[in-house]
């Protein structure tokens, strides 16, 4: 049975109030990750992968304390699924591993990517090795998708000056005659960083969901290209707060800032956080970052 969730539409077309938002709004793909038991040839969360019988696996090679660990299955992602994914060549398939603990100096869990053409693969890994240890909030739990493209705009942080001035002042949103909770008058802002702008939870594309740090440009070390947001890997999806994000199949939950509802991979990064996944849309070099 195909999972099915619908985030609702924006209260209102921000980008109608601020015209200057309209030429940065860029879809994203909400991946709703849901318990499950999907299979090899599904998009999944913490699932098996399609991985070669004849491949050999891959071990961390960033881990100099203690033996060579096995990576961690995290995400599976199809084409046919995300279409937005834009794989290089005739591959069809993204695979994403970690190890599944924090390392120095960045204490974050090194990410290795694959892309692959799942028609290529004959005849499928049955038992990857395992780690032996791993870290609390790095073992996702498998999860099946629901994918959903939705609109996104950029988070506060990444507007220029003249635009979070024009966000920051209550007359403005007053004068454009849109209705907004009084609670927002001290700082409306918060409003379109709570419910108009970057989606939560785990999604492909999209606008970095940035909090923790700044934000800061990636370039590619291979090519110099302006690297893009591929993988948000969150610590939760829907928590009370942002409740305007909840999906419909969602709503009649009564405590969503349980971690068995907002987080269902069951994934904490770096206390609760995000990791951001970036690719080179050239070269298709990877890198990550704590958000």
């Amino acid at each position: 049975m195909n999972v099915i969730r619908t985030t609702p539409p924006r209260p209102f077309d921000v980008a109608a109030v601020f015209p200057q938002l309209a030429p940065l709004a860029r879809p994203a793909t909400r991946l709703h990750p849901r318990p499950g038991s999907p299979s090899p040839h599904q998009s999944s969360i913490g699932g098996p992968l399609l991985w070669p019988a004849n491949q050999p696996w891959l071990y961390c090679d960033k881990w100099h304390e203690g033996p060579v660990s096995p990576l961690l299955p995290v995400a599976q992602l199809y084409v046919r699924d995300v279409p937005q994914l834009r794989p290089p060549g005739r591959t069809d398939l993204l695979q994403v591993l970690w190890c599944p603990s924090e390392h120095p100096p960045e204490h974050k869990p090194p990410t290795e990517l694959f892309w692959r053409t799942a028609a290529d693969v004959t005849h499928v890994l049955p038992s990857p090795p395992k780690p032996s240890e791993a870290q609390y909030g790095y073992t996702p739990e498998p999860c099946v998708l629901a994918p959903e493209q939705v609109t996104e705009y950029p988070n506060f942080l990444e507007l220029d000056k003249e635009l979070q001035q024009q966000l920051s002042d209550w007359s403005a949103w007053q004068a454009a005659g849109v209705a907004i909770d009084d609670s927002y008058e001290a700082a409306p802002e918060e409003f379109y960083s709570d419910e108009l702008s970057v989606a939560p939870g785990w999604k492909v594309g999209g606008w970095p969901p940035w909090g923790l740090t700044d934000p800061i440009a990636r370039f590619c070390i291979n090519c110099g290209a302006a690297m893009n947001p591929l993988l948000t890997i969150a610590s939760d999806e829907c928590r009370d707060y942002r409740r305007g994000w909840v999906p419909y199949e969602d709503q009649a939950i009564a405590v969503l800032d349980d971690d068995n509802v907002s987080n269902p991979p069951g994934i904490q990064v770096s206390d609760a956080n995000h990791l951001q996944l970036y690719v080179c849309p050239t070269c298709y070099t990877h890198t990550d970052l704590i958000q």
